[in-house]
């Protein structure tokens, strides 16, 4: 039996850096204010500008995190996103990623990317590991954190690019 309710073990799950980084904010911000000059006030500033850090970047990875119990499995090892789903599933180079896009319109959400050699990879926004995608799309050049969570929350009639390759010509491998 547990204390919590599944629920809010969900909610405390889904803004745990934002909670820490309030937790470790309110404490510098004691230690810099609430005692007599000293390490402990200099200590206590350090503290506030990382506690300030990991709260906006939590608020960020929090609006984007959409929970688990989608359909399929998603594994990001060494900038490779692999979607094992019930019905189809593939596996992607991060560097051959050519477009995202957010599709509102597919049950559920669904994130679109299309890459070279292949069909597009539809992975769901709640199965089970899409958390990690966070991370791996703002890896991506010119793509950032906060355009992630704000299109991942938009309601929207049609799909939604969230980025897309600058470059869409062939590399070219190189000997050198």
């Amino acid at each position: 039996m547990s204390f919590f309710r599944p629920e809010a073990k969900a909610l405390l799950r889904r803004w745990r850096e934002a909670l820490v980084g309030a937790a470790l904010l309110l404490l510098g911000a004691y230690w810099s204010l609430g005692t007599t000059p000293g390490p402990l006030s200099w200590i206590g500033l350090l503290v506030v500008l990382l506690g300030a850090a990991l709260f906006f970047a939590g608020l960020q990875r929090g609006r984007a995190r959409h929970g688990g119990g989608g359909p399929g499995v998603v594994q990001i090892i060494e900038r490779r996103i692999g979607y094992f789903g019930p019905l189809n599933g593939g596996i992607v180079d991060l560097d051959t990623i050519t477009s995202i896009n957010f599709d509102p319109t597919e049950h559920p959400s669904s994130w679109v990317i299309t890459h070279e050699g292949g069909p597009a990879l539809h992975i769901p926004m709640n199965a089970e590991g899409a958390d990690g995608l966070f991370d791996a799309f703002a890896s991506l050049p010119g793509l950032s954190p906060g355009r992630i969570a704000a299109v991942s929350q938009q309601d929207s009639d049609r799909p939604i690019v969230l980025w897309r390759r600058s470059d869409l010509r062939k590399r070219i491998a190189r000997l050198h």
